[in-house]
């Protein structure tokens, strides 16, 4: 197959969709395709090797949101059999690179337009995860027109309480994050997430162990646990070698494994994902399962979860982006 690999785009996370990008392509290769890693951010004018593709510059100018539909508007489409979505993110991972594919006619693998666009809102998430008796923390969003410190700490104190979680409410990679012990912390921690988003999410903090479930059409990967050096699983933990600790198979009991894995099936089907997706939860000591949102384009670097589930069940990592293949031209 001749198959386009996106990667880069102009997120925050453009550094780990180049990793991502690099890998799927290497895989993709192995399996004998004739794949062309393909940066919508610059345009028609690519980088004129590979090397300098996947090299991340965070100085760097030539790139625009504007370019996306001029790339994929571009002749460089022409007789491709399927888009491999390498972006993380907005502008990749929302829904609207999706709509320029298929307006442009292509097929492309993960989920569509409208899931993904639901998957990255995680407030609109936790509605459907209520309506599907997933559960959530507790949270309210608040938005970057103009908000009045003294009446979002009260409402915060009052629906939530101490300690919580800020974050933009559509970024991954633990972007634009912070946890707020102190009460006279929310008002940075809110200026800080809205650099990222139009909208912040509050969110009750579940103290417990972090693990995430991969989802392969309706199979459930092996869970893993993750046991970051910091106290969160934060950005520097999730893609710096040493600085986090992997268990898969995640050391659970059965009875839990088999929660888990109804419940992770349970939201990848209310935001109606296709192909692949990685969800991740909080257990905490009460053994009290907590779901925190649905990635519907995860990390597929050397460190990242879905990869490292793929290989506990028995497949490598070119077996792995060939399955996402082959489900996302079934669905």
């Amino acid at each position: 197959m001749k198959i386009i690999v996106l990667t880069g785009g102009t997120s925050p996370e453009r550094e780990i969709s180049l990793r991502s990008g690099k890998a799927i392509t290497n895989g993709l290769r192995a399996n004998g395709h004739d794949v062309t890693p393909i940066d919508p951010a610059f345009g028609v004018n690519q980088p004129k090797t590979e090397e300098e593709l996947f090299t991340f510059d965070p100085l760097e100018n030539r790139i625009s949101n504007e370019n996306y539909i001029k790339c994929i508007d571009s002749n460089l489409f022409d007789g491709c059999d399927m888009v491999f979505i390498a972006l993380h993110g907005k502008w990749g991972e929302d829904g609207t690179v999706q709509s320029l594919l298929e307006l442009k006619g292509l097929r492309y693998t993960g989920s569509g337009v409208l899931s993904s666009s639901v998957a990255i809102d995680k407030s609109m998430t936790k509605i459907l995860f209520q309506h599907y008796h997933v559960k959530t923390p507790k949270w309210i969003t608040i938005n970057s027109h103009g908000f009045e410190p003294t009446a979002i700490e009260e409402r915060v104190l009052k629906i939530i309480g101490l300690p919580f979680i800020v974050k933009p409410n559509d970024q991954g990679s633990t972007v634009g994050f912070s946890l707020v012990k102190n009460i006279d912390e929310l008002e940075p921690a809110i200026r800080f997430a809205l650099k990222f988003s139009e909208r912040a999410l509050i969110e009750e903090y579940i103290q417990g162990r972090e693990i995430t479930a991969s989802i392969l059409g309706k199979q459930v990967l092996p869970i893993v646990e993750v046991k970051p050096k910091h106290e969160l699983y934060d950005y520097e933990c999730k893609y710096t070698k040493g600085m986090t600790e992997y268990l898969c198979p995640a050391p659970l009991d059965e009875t839990i494994v088999k929660h888990v894995d109804h419940q992770a099936l349970l939201a990848y089907e209310s935001c109606e994902c296709k192909a692949f997706a990685r969800v991740d939860f909080i257990l905490n000591e009460q053994n009290e399962l907590y779901c925190l949102e649905v990635n519907t384009i995860p990390g597929m670097t050397d460190l990242s979860l879905v990869p490292m589930a793929a290989k506990a069940a028995g497949m490598d990592f070119p077996t792995l982006v060939q399955r996402i293949i082959d489900l996302s031209i079934q669905s």
